[in-house]
């Protein structure tokens, strides 16, 4: 018989064989209350706490209590429970706005209604108000299964202390709410649910995990703090002593620099430096200078392709390795594929992102800020009081970009966090509102303090280039005249900007250069594959390199490819031949010729027009751009003001800077008369997805790497026999290669590929058909879908 004293319930079933007393339910709730009230921002401290005391008021009902308990017993005759007595979150979601308008009137109702949203979705995740059809969570509440699960929650005794607890000294300004500003400031009302839902879900994961396993729980503490990553960066860059060479000079300086104005107060930074400047540890050593400085409490690295973090992660542990793998934690699709190069707190630390310096991607990072479930969202408090550097930042997604600058201004303005914009092409975010309600960013980001004292001076400096236009923008090239006179230079990277072309260019060069090594590189090559091919490519530079300081004729160096290599990937080569695309693509492109200044004479990038299209979309689009700003064929094509009219026309023309109506999903309309804060979370996170994967699908690839410790086809057979382990997929996602579902239905009919019996959606690479992957070339399919510029890294 369940005993009526509330003190007696349970929040969870021992484990079994513990002989552990079961997790209490009012311990668990007074947990997780003071917990979520740590880890929320100060304005809402005590509104995360209610949100914690009351998460669980539900599971006082006798039902659940019943249902609670039979669950520990493993060979116990079972009493049916209906499904209705086990649900628990709606009690407390309704309570939230009868106890605080009773006792704090219409102020305490508003915020009940916020923390409806929190409590409801603890488990589910956070709802629309209004779903259609009888759905959302306004229906939801309205029930009479959860009117039901209250009344017979407040039937029971209670322990006072959680279930009347109050709130004093809010103040609804501070979190966004039914101010005169709400609707120009769409989603920052958002952003606070989902910052007291975070606070709330972490602190109730981590009691659980406390009493269920005490041995992990212990591993999350020690996470450490920012001062000895500073020491550690410092003692790094003091190693190389004095720079000998006019680049390294110049990187110095902006070190320097970064430095210096790392005590500025905190808010929206940019470090504007041309390719090869050493943006990557002197960001991060402001990041780690301003963080300390202004006591915040962990730095979020965030990189747009998988490639740049692979490479960024294996520079900071170099610097960090005096303080073991955990200094570094990597978040990404492909940082988990090795379970054993992990350690259990770098696991952990993932899920809440509670370590001193994540490296993530911005598919995890930006998400993470539109999600609407728990496992997303957790890590979204450990945000406040940050530094994000954003790397690479001209791109941020140009069709989500309003949302995504709406929510960086968020965090700058109410959550304590210091945004840096990374690039040598900086984007135009903080331009003047566009007057077309229908085109371009709407709202700016907001101030914005760029660290190099003289942008200009620096890019004169760091100038190793010089660059070719086409005499004409509109008069294409043939591919074999492009061969012709690539061929030509002992050494030269091409690149272009559809995967077809980079096949067919690469097909020409190779039958004309003679004696040459050629290598081709796209997204039809696994990323194993690109990997090796990358590597193959710089020892075959270095030996170049060495050969001509021998005074020997080097063995001829072609590579084609698509722009995969353009951001992050350290190439260099002294010539360089780029497909007519974006400014910022062909800069980027640039930052592979002549990288380390050490040719006497400045690198050549040539730019030409393809005989083919550009991809349609913003590729088309960018490159439209580019011509547009480029005709009058100037004297310096990398010219600041150029680059900043070249965004300003991109995001001004593209169709849509916010094309899944983000904006208006999550703007805050409130019906004050009904006293209600309608939001449509689940519409929004369901629209927000940076890779669009509904017209393709994934090939797992029978690709043998002479780098991998794994054998493809092992990994392969452990998925067809036992199934999808976490670990596996991680590891398999190195041999996946995206291609269109028309593709798939054709290449399925062939017999080249098949779907993967237990798990739906997946294929695979039919044993023993070769031919449908060339080691050279990869997959074998007629396109492919979009740009390899589309697919980063989640």
């Amino acid at each position: 018989m369940i005993t009526d004293a509330s003190s007696l319930d349970w929040a969870h079933s021992p484990p079994d064989g513990s002989g552990k007393d079961p997790h209490w339910l009012n311990d668990h709730l007074l947990s997780v209350g003071n917990l979520a009230a740590e880890f929320a921002p100060v304005p809402i401290k005590a509104v995360a706490r209610l949100a914690g005391l009351w998460h669980d008021l539900g599971k006082r009902r006798p039902g659940f209590q019943v249902y609670i308990r039979q669950a520990g017993i493993v060979d116990a005759h079972i009493e049916r429970v209906s499904d209705r007595d086990k649900t628990h979150s709606a009690a407390g979601a309704l309570w939230t706005v009868q106890h605080l308008e009773q006792q704090h009137g219409a102020q305490g109702k508003i915020l009940g209604r916020m923390l409806q949203y929190v409590i409801a979705g603890h488990h589910a995740g956070l709802d629309n108000w209004e779903g259609g059809q009888g759905l959302g969570l306004s229906a939801r509440l309205a029930s009479e299964d959860a009117q039901r699960e209250l009344s017979e929650t407040l039937a029971r005794p209670q322990a006072d202390d959680i279930l009347k607890a109050t709130l004093a000294g809010i103040d609804l300004n501070s979190v966004g709410i039914c101010n005169e500003h709400q609707k120009l400031n769409p989603g920052r009302f958002a952003l606070w649910v989902r910052m007291v839902f975070s606070a709330l879900v972490d602190a109730d994961f981590l009691d659980t995990e406390a009493y269920m396993d005490g041995c992990k729980a212990e591993v999350r503490r020690g996470g450490g703090d920012l001062q000895p990553l500073r020491n550690e960066l410092n003692a790094h860059l003091a190693a190389f002593g004095e720079p000998k060479t006019v680049v390294n000079r110049i990187r110095a300086e902006v070190l320097a620099q970064c430095q210096s104005k790392a005590s500025l107060p905190p808010g929206v930074f940019s470090l504007t430096v041309p390719t090869g400047g050493g943006k990557t540890l002197s960001s991060l050593a402001f990041a780690l200078e301003h963080a300390i400085k202004h006591g915040k409490q962990r730095i979020v690295y965030a990189i747009p392709y998988t490639s740049i973090i692979e490479q960024t992660v294996d520079v900071f542990r170099e610097v960090f390795k005096a303080l073991g793998e955990d200094a570094v934690i990597e978040h990404h699709s492909n940082a988990e594929s090795n379970p054993e190069d992990e350690t259990t707190r770098s696991r952990l630390a993932c899920e809440n992102w509670d370590a001193p310096l994540i490296v993530t991607t911005n598919v995890q990072l930006f998400e993470s800020l539109f999600a609407r479930k728990t496992s997303r969202c957790r890590k979204l408090h450990s945000l406040v009081n940050s530094v994000i550097v954003l790397d690479e930042a001209q791109l941020l997604p140009v069709e989500f970009l309003q949302p995504v600058v709406d929510v960086l201004r968020y965090l700058v303005q109410d959550f304590g966090v210091t945004v840096l914009l990374c690039t040598a092409t900086q984007p135009a975010l903080n331009t003047s509102p566009s007057v077309d309600p229908q085109r371009g960013l709407r709202r700016a980001l907001g101030p914005v303090t760029e660290i190099i004292d003289d942008v200009p001076a620096l890019y004169r400096a760091l100038e190793r280039v010089r660059v070719h236009l086409p005499p004409s923008m509109e008069t294409p090239r043939s591919w074999p005249e492009l061969a012709d006179e690539i061929v030509n230079h002992d050494a030269a990277l091409t690149i272009v900007s559809r995967r077809a072309d980079a096949a067919e260019l690469f097909r020409l060069i190779k039958a004309r250069a003679d004696g040459a090594r050629c290598w081709h590189l796209s997204a039809l090559m696994c990323a194993q594959h690109r990997s090796d091919t990358i590597a193959e490519i710089k020892n075959a530079l270095k030996a170049r390199r060495e050969a001509l300081a021998a005074g020997q004729k080097p063995v001829p160096i072609h590579v084609v490819s698509t722009q995969l290599v353009e951001a992050g990937v350290d190439l260099d080569f002294p010539v360089v031949y780029r497909a007519l695309a974006g400014l910022d693509s062909i800069a980027q492109a640039a930052g592979r010729c002549n990288r380390e200044g050490k040719l006497p004479e400045p690198g050549a990038v040539h730019v030409f027009v393809p005989p083919t299209k550009a991809p349609p979309g913003l590729l088309a689009l960018a490159r439209d751009t580019c011509k547009a700003v480029w005709r009058g064929l100037p004297a310096d094509p990398f010219a600041l003001p150029l680059i900043d009219l070249y965004f300003k026309r991109l995001y001004h023309d593209a169709p849509s800077t916010d094309k899944a109506r983000i904006c208006d999903l999550l703007k805050l309309e409130p019906d004050l008369k009904a006293m209600s804060l309608p939001v449509q979370f689940r519409a929004a996170a369901d629209a927000f997805k940076l890779i669009d994967e509904k017209d393709s699908a994934t090939v797992l690839v029978r690709y043998s790497s002479p780098n991998a410790r794994d054998d493809v086809d092992v990994l392969i057979g452990m998925l067809e026999r036992e199934g999808p382990a976490r670990w596996l997929m991680r590891k398999l996602q190195r041999y996946g290669v995206t291609i269109y579902q028309h593709q798939v239905r054709r290449l399925v009919d062939m017999g080249d590929i098949v779907e993967v019996a237990n798990c739906p959606g997946l294929y695979v690479q039919r044993e023993g058909w070769e031919g449908f992957y060339d080691p050279v070339m990869g997959a074998k399919v007629d396109s492919a879908p979009g740009d390899p510029a589309d697919y980063v890294s989640s």
